[in-house]
């Protein structure tokens, strides 16, 4: 029997620079633990995209700031996870749609399932009330600063397989947004990872 009903695994990738955000994935922990009913494995699991073990994951999690470009093994387990009904959740830490990550990144997505696979989902999806109610996608701080390209993004970005999203995209750079220690989270009005507890309740939904 397993002893978990979830754990947070995130990517590798040879290109770029993965290891960002360092206290984001016990933030995150932290707020399924406190919401929810999870049973949750408390330790990050770093794995390789290269890695056959990554397939097993029930959420991947991949970010950076420089060149995605993926090796033939990479970019293999990439379509076969997304497509066998793993979660990915990619994060621009760049937070600029035409930045090297985004453009990159983007390009790796049209190469595996096409130029048209990757589409804005409606304010309205479901993903947005999968636990808190959200009017669509939350606004993070390095956007309202006017960081990376000074636009707020009103949208995320999905490849959906047979009506669900399968891997779930963001020039927010949420991952920056929650890097840090989850106790300083009593000092904010309201906590700003509650749509991280959204995206997995989805991910782990179906």
């Amino acid at each position: 029997m397993p002893t978990h009903d979830f754990y947070f695994t995130r990517l590798i990738y040879d290109s770029g620079d993965w290891d960002v955000d360092i206290r984001m994935p016990s933030n995150v922990l932290n707020s399924l633990v406190e919401y929810t009913t999870l049973r949750i494995d408390p330790v990050e699991r770093v794995v390789a995209l290269s890695d056959p073990k990554m397939l097993e994951a029930p959420f991947c999690y991949l970010a950076g700031h420089k060149l995605v470009q993926f090796s033939p093994m990479e970019r293999k387990n990439f379509e076969r996870y997304i497509k066998g009904g793993g979660f990915l959740f990619v994060d621009d830490c760049n937070h600029d749609i035409d930045g090297l990550f985004a453009k990159s990144f983007e390009a790796e997505v049209s190469k595996i399932f096409g130029a048209k696979a990757l589409k804005k989902i409606p304010n309205s999806h479901s993903i947005y009330s999968s636990f808190f109610h959200f009017d669509g996608p939350p606004n993070t701080g390095v956007e309202l600063n006017g960081w990376g390209d000074d636009l707020v993004h009103d949208y995320l970005k999905a490849v959906e397989i047979n009506g669900r999203i399968r891997l779930l995209y963001s020039n927010k750079d949420y991952g920056c947004e929650w890097d840090y220690d989850f106790r300083n989270k009593r000092f904010l009005a309201i906590d700003n990872t509650r749509f991280a507890v959204n995206i997995i309740q989805y991910a782990l939904g179906a």
